[in-house]
């Protein structure tokens, strides 16, 4: 059922979006990593003077294995950059760095949409698991209510992909805003390393929303079928 035809028809042009906006991510990360920023800030320092520079206080600043791992975390306050932003002077880690400042900074102001999808998060943790588990019941059953019911549930994870994209671009939004007012970034050239960086990222969530509507809209049609039958 995964892999008919059907599934293929809707989910196909989400696998090749996916597959494009990751080749673009990691295409302009690997471009801008490679070019030193002339302020010769790391990752880490950057992070540390903007939070100087905001007066953020009681955020800590850790590293973290792996590469694009970096993350803010409003649990514990803390900002996860990975080595190659933390440890690195490069344009494209002092982008990265001060993207994951800019969450800092919402979850310090309480920035509605970051409130409104932290509050989604265990709704679609469960709504992911149980929700295809109840369509394919109730199909099997032809218990049509059931599978409608799954789908509603399932359909949490569109509106948290949804409620991402502002959370993200005003992220983003601070990020390019913040580092040419401290002057961490100096140079026209850098400012658009900046914003190739992070406009790259931010189609990820963009295809992330498509990925998530088209799946959706694939269970929509199973159901529908199903109950012509």
């Amino acid at each position: 059922m995964f892999f008919s035809p059907t599934y293929l028809m809707y989910m196909l042009p989400a696998f090749i979006l996916m597959g494009l906006t990751s080749w673009y991510v990691k295409s302009a990360y690997n471009k801008w990593s490679r070019v030193q920023a002339s302020s010769r800030l790391t990752g880490a320092q950057a992070a540390q003077r903007l939070m100087n520079a905001g007066n953020l206080y009681g955020v800590q600043i850790q590293t973290t294995s792996g590469e694009l791992t970096d993350h803010y975390d409003p649990r514990n306050k803390t900002l996860f950059l990975s080595q190659g932003v933390a440890n690195v002077a490069s344009v494209a880690s002092l982008a990265i760095a001060a993207h994951e400042l800019g969450h800092a900074m919402q979850d310090a102001e309480e920035y509605l949409p970051l409130k409104f999808r932290s509050a989604l998060v265990p709704v679609v943790n469960i709504g992911s698991n149980l929700g295809w588990i109840l369509i394919m019941i109730g199909l099997f059953l032809r218990f049509t209510e059931l599978a409608w019911l799954g789908i509603i549930i399932f359909a949490g994870g569109a509106v948290f992909a949804l409620a991402t994209l502002p959370v993200e671009f005003n992220a983003s939004a601070r990020a390019k805003q913040l580092l040419v007012q401290t002057g961490i970034i100096q140079t026209e050239a850098e400012q658009r390393g900046v914003n190739a960086v992070l406009n790259a990222a931010a189609l990820t969530y963009v295809a992330g929303l498509i990925t998530a509507i088209l799946q959706l809209l694939y269970y929509v049609s199973l159901v529908g079928s199903g109950r012509r039958r």
